[in-house]
């Protein structure tokens, strides 16, 4: 999936219909996968849980960081891009392609960054291992005592996924929540 985005963040920089960087993104992404999975099941011990934490987010492999950085960035990107294409008073499209184009690679090489360098290591943090005294609560602010048995956050902004059956179609839809207040007191 990430080799198909930035196929076609290159599609969106060249302001090319040729659909060859897509190609060419979708089987170096598969290698890059295949590769990444390998390298993530060698970094733990047999019968444990791979789990990575990055900048801004986690997840069970590392591809998963540098696929939501990517996606991220572009988002970024595509919101830098129409800001400067409406101050230029241009056509917002371009703003938006550009933009979406470039903020996909960067979103991609800080993800490739996060993902090796700045997250949390498989040593550090695996899910199957996680005691009571290790776990966190998440929000903007947050407080630990010495000892980290009591922990406070505050302002944690997230999503309910409700999953819907229907006889004609499986749906999944997304409502934002917000947390207000977590607590957790280890005895």
């Amino acid at each position: 999936m990430n080799g198909v985005l930035v196929g076609g963040a290159t599609m969106a920089l060249q302001n090319s219909n040729d659909y060859r960087p897509v190609e060419v993104g979708l089987g170096a992404g598969t290698l890059y996968g295949i590769g990444i999975g390998a390298y993530d099941m060698s970094q733990i011990e047999k019968g444990e849980q791979f789990y990575i934490s990055g900048t801004f987010n986690d997840g069970t492999n590392r591809s998963i960081l540098v696929l939501l950085d990517t996606i991220y960035g572009a988002v970024g990107g595509m919101v830098v891009g129409s800001s400067i294409t409406l101050i230029m008073q241009e056509r917002i499209e371009k703003g938006l392609q550009y933009g979406a184009g470039t903020g996909a690679w960067l979103g991609m090489g800080f993800g490739l960054i996060d993902a090796f360098v700045l997250a949390e290591k498989p040593a550090n943090l695996q899910a199957s291992n996680i005691s009571l005294k290790q776990q966190r609560v998440n929000g903007l602010v947050t407080y630990n005592n010495a000892n980290q048995s009591i922990q406070v956050g505050m302002i944690n902004p997230g999503f309910i996924a409700k999953k819907q059956l229907s006889s004609k179609r499986f749906s999944t839809s997304y409502k934002p929540t917000l947390n207000i207040l977590e607590v957790n007191i280890n005895l």
